[in-house]
């Protein structure tokens, strides 16, 4: 392998995002590995940053935050409805989205009854521990 298939490969590293790549080739084996781009962690922190909207702040809410950092997904797959919408009514032990931490899915389920006023996170964003994803009175 010469270097302008090693220049081609991690050309091909950048433009799709991978993070390490092992070519094989007449016996020769080539692993090229990088560092994500530090520029991943920045939109998490403003994404996770939400205000109180002024019309929930008066209101007796019940906020259920993340217990892990993960993926919040609203529904069940990709093109299966979402768990819960704004102003649905959920019982106590309802699931209302999946977080996913190292591969693993993870249910979130309601604490208490009540109807979803605000769905904080968005499908596919990464969420901190402790973030909230739902407001429910």
């Amino acid at each position: 392998m010469n270097e302008s298939d090693i220049r081609k490969y991690a050309n091909l590293m950048s433009e799709l995002g991978l993070t390490g790549l092992e070519v094989t080739e007449n016996d020769r084996v080539v692993r090229l590995e990088r560092n994500p781009a530090p520029q991943t962690a920045a939109p998490v922190q403003t994404v996770q940053v939400g205000d109180v909207p002024q019309s929930a702040a008066n209101e007796d809410l019940i906020e259920i935050s993340s217990p892990m950092v993960g993926v919040f997904y609203a529904a069940p797959a990709e093109d299966a409805d979402p768990y819960v919408q704004v102003g649905d009514r959920v019982k106590k032990g309802q699931t209302l989205c999946i977080v996913e931490a190292m591969k693993l899915m993870n249910e979130i389920v309601a604490e208490t009854d009540g109807q979803i006023v605000e769905i904080c996170a968005q499908n596919g964003q990464v969420v901190d521990f402790g973030c909230p994803l739902f407001r429910i009175k």
